[in-house]
Formats: C-alpha cells, structure tokens, sequence
C-alpha cells in the first residue's frame, strides 16, 4: 500500500506496512508517481526490508497516492441500476469524459460545495492506476498495465453536468471533486479486483452498496477501449463508475466510501469559501 502523506503540496511518499503503520519511503524513492509505477519500479520497491524504514509518527494527512497524473479519466453510466435511476439507456458503448487534475485532492481532505451547486452528488468508484503504457490493449493483456487500485469519489455537480449545456465536465472539475486513496494498493496484492465490493455512506446512513462484478465493462474492457483513444501511460487515473443511490450532498454532510477491505475514505462537504 503506497501513499504520500503530508501538508498539500509537500508531501512525502511513504508505505502501508503489515501491520498498518506508515513508514517513510523518502530514502527509497522521491515521491509515487510515474517513474515508481512500472513494473520494475514496483518490484525494487518490493525488496525493499519494510521493518528498516522510519516509522512515521502521529497521523498525518494523507494526499492523493499518485503526484504527476496524466490524464484523469472517468467513466458514466457504467452500472445498469445507476443508468436505470438516472432515467438514461444503457450506453451502446463506454461513455467517457475528463475531470480537471485540479480536482483531485486528499481521501479526508473537505469537499467544496460551489457557490452556485444546486445539486451536488456523491458516487463511490473504483480507481485505476495505469503503471505502463498502453496502446491498442487487448483485454487479455490490459491488466497487465495496471499498477494499483484505491477507493475514490467521483463527486459531481448535475445543475452544472446536466442543465448548462449538458457538459459532463463541468459538472465533474470543481476543486476537490476528485478525492481518491487513501493508498494505491498494488495490483498483485488482489486477486480478483472485480470481487471486490464498494459502499458509501452519508452521515452514517447506507446510501451506495454494489459489488464490482456489476460493472457493465470491466477493467480489461474498460482499458482496451480507452486505448484505442489515446495512449494510456504511466500515472494516468481511471474512474471507473458509480452504482445506484446517488442524491444531493449539502454543506456539513459527512461521507464514508469504501473498496472491499483494502480502501476507505472519509470526507466532509464545506461550502467554497473563494
């Protein structure tokens, strides 16, 4: 479980160890992003002796487990029951779109509410992390080019997505839209991704809860799509959709999104100040 913890901006890689302590990794590598995603990359990292590596005190502040991201892909409309609560046919293809890197931020860090949000929603979503280059991907092979996976929020604005000139972006790219963590767990350490379930709650309550073999296309589907698009490449994030149980989030409102139990990430929901 890689991560980078630290004040935004300054942050410092480090490691999930056995036990689930942080250990600083700064002696090891300069940060997590593209260059320590690769497979040789990760595989040094896997020699390393974890027991020797500082322990880190207290419980800082965990920030996007990736630095650098290339492309911040998302995915609609890939559950069959949010399709169905959204009032929109099944996609005769994967519909895809791009969310502002700005949006991305801590798995704790606060929401902003936009001065102007009139309906703010939460969507719990597996997160990719490409590790290698991938163009023209088979599904066979696609897994292959995957570094690791976290938990992730795909929080969207629909007044903004749907009634301003129906431009999911828009809706998608406020700052901090995009909390994701709070570590990449590598790939080798899940089996199956695809059994792994996911639920969100809000204040407390069960708002989301799904499993990722409900996926209308998969990760090998979903990667082998996206590469016939543009070239995935090392450091690229992929959302990978939402079940059903989306609603409105207003200021003060609390969630608690979690990927089987690998993943968890909480957050609060604060009204833009700027």
């Amino acid at each position: 479980k890689l991560v980078r913890y630290g004040k935004p901006g300054q942050e410092k890689p480090g490691l999930i160890d056995a036990e689930g302590r942080l250990r600083d990794l700064s002696a090891a590598v300069s940060d997590i992003g593209p260059d320590q995603l690769g497979d040789a990359a990760l595989a040094r990292l896997q020699k390393l002796k974890t027991e020797t590596l500082p322990l880190v005190k207290g419980s800082p502040r965990m920030g996007c487990p990736v630095a650098g991201i290339g492309k911040f892909i998302a995915i609609g409309l890939n559950y069959a029951d949010h399709a169905a609560e959204a009032g929109m046919p099944i996609p005769a293809e994967p519909i895809v779109f791009l969310k502002a890197n700005t949006s991305l931020c801590g798995p704790n860090d606060n929401v902003e509410k936009p001065r102007e949000s009139a309906k703010l929603d939460w969507e719990v979503e597996l997160a990719i992390i490409i590790g290698t280059k991938a163009k023209y991907v088979t599904e066979a092979d696609a897994l292959k080019h995957v570094a690791g996976y976290a938990v992730c929020n795909d929080v969207s604005e629909r007044y903004f997505q749907i009634e301003r000139g129906g431009q999911w972006t828009k809706g998608k790219s406020h700052d901090t839209f995009g909390p994701v963590g709070p570590w990449l767990v590598t790939a080798d350490e899940i089996a199956d991704v695809h059994k792994l379930g996911m639920w969100l709650d809000v204040n407390g309550e069960r708002r989301q809860q799904s499993s990722l073999d409900q996926l209308i296309w998969n990760v090998p589907d979903i990667l082998h799509e996206l590469s016939k698009l543009y070239a995935l490449r090392a450091g690229d994030l992929v959302f990978m959709g939402t079940p059903a149980g989306v609603a409105a989030l207003q200021a003060g409102d609390t969630f608690d999104a979690r990927l089987g139990d690998i993943a968890r990430l909480q957050g609060h929901i604060a009204q833009a100040a700027v």
